[in-house]
């Protein structure tokens, strides 16, 4: 069955820049919190500027990118791995609807291979075709922070599905070396969408099905961009 809520994108974006900057999870088992020294900002957008040479993220306005035009033309490749398996985006914007909660099934799978990682899978149960921009809005139970993208994921083009196609995330849920810092188990999770524009409110969001045994997640969480292949999806 499926689940959605709307998820507050705009408050979990402002704690996600936090994250970024300072490149620290949470400390408390159970619900996350960023370094208390970069608390008190006050950003309203998720960062997209990953830490460690992460980079930024490039989702920058302007016509034929994925950028705040809401145009879908293709943008500058990432990489073999970015550009491996995404087709052409279908259709017009003024044909095409946001995918979210209301007409997907979400589903969230740990995966044996890679190491530490799951895969998020978006399926278009809706009569139109739907758009899955950027990349997934995560919320661990009650998480006060927004995992990075992985910049180098992102696709050339907006993936789009018609009815009944899916599209895929990854999420590199711990280091495997073990340098990851305040690990939790979840039992919950929580997967945002973002609209035309960047973190913009996409519509209601998915509860996905956890194992019974919860998600363990440490302060290296990341996620790629949704895209069209699910071996590009675990590739990162």
């Amino acid at each position: 069955m499926r689940k959605y809520h709307a998820l507050p994108v705009a408050l979990l974006a402002a704690l996600a820049l936090t994250a970024c900057q300072d490149g620290t999870g949470t400390k408390d088992e159970g619900a996350a919190h960023p370094d208390p020294a970069s608390a008190t900002v006050t950003a309203t957008h998720p960062a997209e500027d990953g830490v460690g040479g992460k980079g930024t993220s490039g989702t920058t306005g302007g016509t034929g990118t994925q950028g705040t035009s809401g145009a879908t033309g293709t943008q500058p490749a990432k990489g073999d791995k970015a550009a491996k398996g995404d087709k052409a985006t279908k259709g017009t914007t003024a044909t095409r609807v946001s995918c979210n909660g209301s007409n997907t099934t979400v589903t969230a799978q740990p995966v044996r291979r890679p190491l530490n990682h799951m895969l998020l899978t978006v399926k278009n149960t809706g009569s139109k075709m739907c758009d899955l921009t950027y990349y997934p809005v995560l919320r661990f139970d009650e998480m006060q922070w927004v995992p990075r993208p992985i910049k180098d994921s992102k696709p050339q083009a907006v993936t789009t599905l018609a009815p009944g196609e899916s599209g895929y995330a990854g999420v590199s849920l711990s280091a495997a070396d073990g340098s990851g810092e305040w690990g939790t188990t979840s039992h919950k999770l929580t997967v945002g969408f973002q609209g035309r524009t960047p973190n913009s409110d996409g519509g209601p969001s998915a509860l996905p099905t956890l194992p019974a045994k919860g998600v363990y997640y440490d302060s290296t969480l990341t996620v790629t961009y949704w895209l069209r292949d699910m071996d590009d999806a675990l590739s990162y």
